[in-house]
C-alpha cells in the first residue's frame, strides 16, 4: 500500500463539482432495486483534502465515496433517482478559510449529508455550521476524542484515538520501551493521540520523558534541530512521531542526523507513508528498516482495492477509502430506511442501519437495501471493519493495522488488532 504524493484525480475536484453518478448502463426513471420510489433525490457533499498537509488522503477517500455512489446508482439509485455528490476541498487547519468556504458552499447547495473532514481540527472548524444547518456530517478519518458525542448530527466511521492510541502505546511497551519520547505537534489530532498513548505507557509503569503537555511543537515548524535534540537528550527507549506528512520527513532527517536508531521509531495514520528512497520525501536505503506504524481500519481486500482502482486508476494508496465508502453507504441506507433524504431523517436512522438494533447482517447496497425495503432491521457489515455506532455516534469497535518498514523505506502490513471503543 503506497501513499500518493500527488492529488491524482482529486485535483479535478479542487473546485466545487456536482457529479451525477450513473450506472454504466444508464440510470432508471423508475424505482429500482435500491429505491422505494418515495422521497426526494439524495444529494451529499464531501469535505475532503485536495490540498494541504493531508492531501495524500484525499484521492482514496474521494474514490471511496464515488465507489459507493456508483454501486447505489448502478442498482437503480435511491427513491428512483441517482444519488448526486458535490465534491469540495477541506485543505487543512493551517488554511481554515478553505474549509469554511467549502462548508458554506455545501450548505448553500442543499446537501443532506457531508462526508468529511479528514482532519479533526478542520471538522472542529466547520462542525457547528454544518450540523447546525441540520446536515449530517460523517467523517471517515477523524480520531480526536473531543469529537465523541459532539453533536447528534455528527458521526464517524474511524475510531477515536482511544483505540489507535491504546494499540500504539501497547505496541511500544511490548517492544520493551519503558522511557518514551513523543514528538507531537500542537493540533487536536496530535495532542489527543498523545494523551492516550501517554496513559497506556504510564499505566504499564513507563514514563513519558519528552512530549508531555507543554512540549508540543508548532505545526508550521520547519527547523527541528532543537526539538529533536531535546527529545534525544531525555534518553528515550523509543520515539513516536505524532504529526502530519509535511513535518515528518524533516523530523526523520533530523533524527538520523543526530544519531537516533530509527528502528525504535513509531508512526501513526497522519504520517504513515511509503517514503521510498527518492524525491523530497525519500531517504537513503535502510533508513527506516524496523520502524513501525499504526493505521485505523481493517486492511482492505484485494477485491475492494481493485474496485477502488476502477474508480480512480491513479490511486496508489487506499487509506480511509473503505471508511469513506462505509460512510456513504450508511447515509444512503439511513435515508432509505426513513423514507426521506433530509438530514433529520438520515440522522434518526444512522445508528439503526449500522447494526445498533441487532438487525440482519448484510453487505453492499443491493443486499442491504433489499432487506430495508422488506421492512427488516439490518446490521450493515462495514468494509472498514468498524462496529455499529454507539451512543456517542462513534463506531463501537474497530481494527487497527500494525505496519513495519523495510529496506526501501516502504511499509508492509504486519497484523490487525481489534479494539472496543469506550464510552462515557
Amino acid at each position: 500500500m503506497i501513499r500518493s504524493t500527488h492529488a491524482g484525480r482529486a485535483v479535478a475536484v479542487a473546485g466545487v463539482l456536482v457529479l451525477a453518478l450513473t450506472a454504466c448502463s444508464g440510470g432508471s426513471d423508475e424505482a429500482g432495486e435500491g429505491g422505494s420510489g418515495s422521497g426526494e433525490p439524495l444529494k451529499i457533499g464531501t469535505l475532503l483534502p485536495v490540498t494541504g498537509s493531508l492531501a495524500q488522503l484525499g484521492p482514496p477517500e474521494i474514490a471511496g465515496v464515488d465507489l459507493a455512489l456508483d454501486e447505489i446508482n448502478a442498482a437503480g439509485g435511491l427513491f428512483g433517482s441517482d444519488v448526486t455528490v458535490v465534491h469540495t476541498d477541506s485543505s487543512d487547519a493551517q488554511n481554515a478559510s478553505v474549509s469554511t468556504a467549502s462548508a458554506q458552499e455545501l450548505i448553500t447547495e442543499g446537501v443532506s449529508a457531508v462526508i468529511g473532514a479528514a482532519s479533526s481540527s478542520v471538522t472542529l472548524n466547520v462542525i457547528d455550521d454544518v450540523t447546525g444547518a441540520g446536515i449530517v456530517q460523517v467523517s471517515p478519518a477523524n480520531t480526536a476524542t473531543s469529537l465523541s458525542g459532539y453533536s447528534d448530527f455528527y458521526f464517524r466511521t474511524a475510531p477515536p484515538d482511544t483505540v489507535q492510541g491504546d494499540v500504539l502505546g501497547n505496541l511500544i511497551v511490548s517492544d520493551g520501551a519503558a522511557n518514551v519520547g513523543i514528538l507531537v505537534f500542537n493540533d487536536s489530532y496530535g495532542t489527543s493521540l498523545r494523551d492516550v498513548v501517554s496513559g497506556v505507557v504510564e499505566e504499564s509503569g513507563g514514563t513519558i520523558v519528552y512530549g508531555a503537555d507543554g512540549e508540543e511543537f508548532d505545526p508550521a515548524e520547519q527547523n527541528f534541530a532543537t526539538i529533536v535534540g531535546d527529545a534525544i537528550a531525555a534518553q528515550p527507549d523509543a520515539i513516536a512521531i505524532l504529526a502530519f506528512t509535511d513535518q515528518t520527513p524533516l523530523i526523520v532527517r533530523e533524527l538520523v542526523a543526530q544519531g537516533w536508531d530509527m528502528s525504535k521509531t513509531y508512526f501513526v495514520d497522519g504520517n504513515l507513508q511509503n517514503f521510498g528512497t527518492d524525491g523530497d520525501t525519500g531517504f537513503p536505503e535502510d533508513t527506516l528498516t524496523g520502524a513501525q506504524g499504526t493505521l485505523p481500519g481493517a486492511y482492505p481486500s484485494e477485491e475492494f482495492q481493485g474496485r477502488m482502482l476502477e474508480i480512480d486508476p491513479e490511486l496508489e494508496e487506499f487509506s480511509y477509502g473503505p471508511e469513506a465508502y462505509d460512510a456513504t453507504m450508511l447515509v444512503a441506507l439511513a435515508a432509505l430506511k426513513g423514507g426521506a433524504s433530509d438530514g433529520e431523517t438520515i440522522q434518526a436512522n444512522m445508528a439503526a442501519v449500522s447494526g445498533a438494533t441487532d438487525g440482519t447482517e448484510c453487505t453492499g447496497w443491493e443486499e442491504c437495501s433489499a432487506l430495508v425495503e422488506d421492512g427488516e432491521e439490518i446490521a450493515y457489515q462495514a468494509v472498514s471493519g468498524v462496529g455499529p455506532f454507539n451512543d456517542a455516534n462513534d463506531p463501537s469497535s474497530a481494527f487497527i493495522g500494525v505496519y513495519e518498514f523495510g529496506a526501501e523505506n516502504t511499509y508492509e502490513f504486519s497484523r490487525s488488532e481489534e479494539g472496543v471503543v469506550p464510552q462515557g
